[in-house]
């Protein structure tokens, strides 16, 4: 008998963008940290695989270059301050 665990749908980056979007105005110093950090925490907490931390990484690198103002200190720190256990700094998002 074989067993093969189910496949997940890998991260897209429509998901990417749709988790960080409420935050730009707080990444562009416009509002205060707000909601937004459910989507944060739901966004890294998603980002199981090898292949959905690159793809994170990648489609945030995209969208922080298509919208100017963006904070790059704040960007980077979001998943520390919203209270992931996961970070865009650590080695695996790279």
């Amino acid at each position: 008998m074989v067993v093969v665990a189910p496949h997940a749908e890998a991260l897209s980056c429509g998901q990417v963008t749709s988790g960080i979007a409420p935050c730009v105005p707080y990444l562009m110093g416009h509002g205060p940290l707000g909601g937004f950090c459910g989507g944060v925490k739901g966004l890294m907490g998603a980002a199981k695989t090898p292949t959905d931390r690159k793809t994170t990484c990648t489609c945030l690198k995209s969208a922080s270059n298509a919208i100017k103002g963006i904070d790059a200190g704040k960007a980077a720190g979001l998943p520390t301050t919203c209270g992931s256990q996961h970070s865009l700094q650590d080695q695996s998002f790279h």
